[in-house]
């Protein structure tokens, strides 16, 4: 598959990042189906993309021409037999048996050539691929928050992936707009291994009572960053956040380093995942 013969992309999720995906893809005038189960995951996601390109227009990013052409080229669907595409991005919760399963159904109903990429911010793309028929074209195309605004992209070869998979996501990722890096298949891969400290060390100061929740962030501001880690984690997803940390605990042998706080498993299991339901180490409500 070559940059030129991809006319259609599927989206699979619409939760923040899968809805943020399918935008730019359409945005960048691809025939994008947007797929989801829960019906009304779909119906928000419809809502904030039309909210996010009326936004663009106030700023000055975007036309009216624009937003047009972007919703003319998205739909929604509750229906996997749609999905057959050039491309299919899956954007689903950071468990390998889930993306596995998904992309093995997909698999079924689109040709060999269909491009699988993965949107794992965490997951080795060669485990991924593992279970999936023809291998060569699984590659990890790892998206940031918000992906619409954020440019860079991680692109991830797997052991089987092929050069001309690889190569013709880092160009798809240019023609999105964005910025894209290649990583190799390693749990976290360059962003997440890197910043996963950022969340760990600062949960641990919160566990250990050294300060709460707005000091930290506010010093981490302080010394640079642009957002504390808690601010942070809300606007990602504390539940997200979770599941790469997690993931990356059992990717590394459950080196201590990496080990999963118990305060922001509280904050999982309470419901509490941050912006996106009102409530998460900050109050939204």
């Amino acid at each position: 598959m070559t940059l030129e013969e991809i006319k259609t992309i599927g989206v699979v999720g619409a939760g923040t990042m899968g809805q943020g995906i399918a935008q730019i893809c359409a945005l960048a005038g691809y025939k994008t189906i947007l797929f989801d189960i829960n019906a009304q995951v779909l119906e928000k996601a419809q809502q904030t993309t039309t909210e996010n390109l009326a936004k663009g227009i106030a700023r000055g990013k975007l036309t009216e021409a624009d937003k047009q052409t972007t919703l003319g080229n998205l739909s929604f669907t509750g229906d996997t037999l749609q999905l057959s595409c050039d491309v299919i991005i899956e954007a689903v919760v950071e468990r390998l048996e889930v993306k596995q399963s998904i992309f093995k159904e997909l698999a079924a109903i689109n040709s060999p050539q269909t491009i699988l990429a993965s949107n794992t911010s965490s997951i080795p793309i060669t485990r991924i691929a593992g279970a999936v028929p023809h291998p060569e074209r699984v590659v990890g195309m790892h998206f940031f928050n918000p992906a619409p605004i954020m440019k860079l992209v991680e692109v991830i070869s797997g052991a089987a992936t092929s050069p001309q998979v690889k190569n013709t996501i880092q160009q798809l990722a240019r023609k999105l707009g964005k910025t894209p890096v290649m990583a190799k298949d390693s749990p976290g891969f360059i962003v997440n291994r890197v910043a996963r400290h950022y969340y760990v060390e600062a949960l641990k100061l919160l566990e250990e009572g050294v300060a709460d929740v707005a000091t930290i962030d506010k010093l981490l501001q302080a010394s640079g960053f642009k957002m504390g880690p808690f601010e942070l984690m809300d606007l990602i997803g504390v539940d997200t956040n979770y599941s790469v940390t997690t993931a990356m605990f059992e990717a590394f042998h459950y080196d201590p380093k990496f080990r999963p706080s118990r305060i922001q498993q509280q904050k999982v299991d309470a419901g509490h995942h941050g912006r996106k339901s009102g409530k998460g180490f900050y109050n939204y409500e």
